[in-house]
């Protein structure tokens, strides 16, 4: 691509950033997390609701992006297979 022209094409999320926004988890869900092709955006957005912060949402979640929800699901996997275990 020419020097001038812009592209869509996004920057991935590093490590770094993804336990930045997420906290400490292990480096299998960092990198299942980076593999969703996530923004910063879409990420916080996941992390908002796996914490509860966004839980006045009810189930408008369930119509964000796909992303978010991959994610979403990605975050709280771990929470609920110790659930399904109780």
């Amino acid at each position: 691509m020419p020097p001038n022209e812009t592209s869509d094409v996004k920057p991935g999320l590093t490590h770094e950033q993804v336990v930045g926004v997420a906290g400490r988890i292990d480096d299998v869900r960092v990198a299942e997390i980076i593999a969703t092709g996530a923004t910063i955006e879409e990420l916080e957005e996941a992390v908002a609701w796996a914490s509860g912060e966004s839980d006045v949402m009810g189930d408008l979640r369930l119509r964000a992006s796909p992303v978010v929800g991959e994610v979403y699901e990605i975050l709280t996997a771990e929470e609920k297979l110790a659930d399904e275990r109780d």
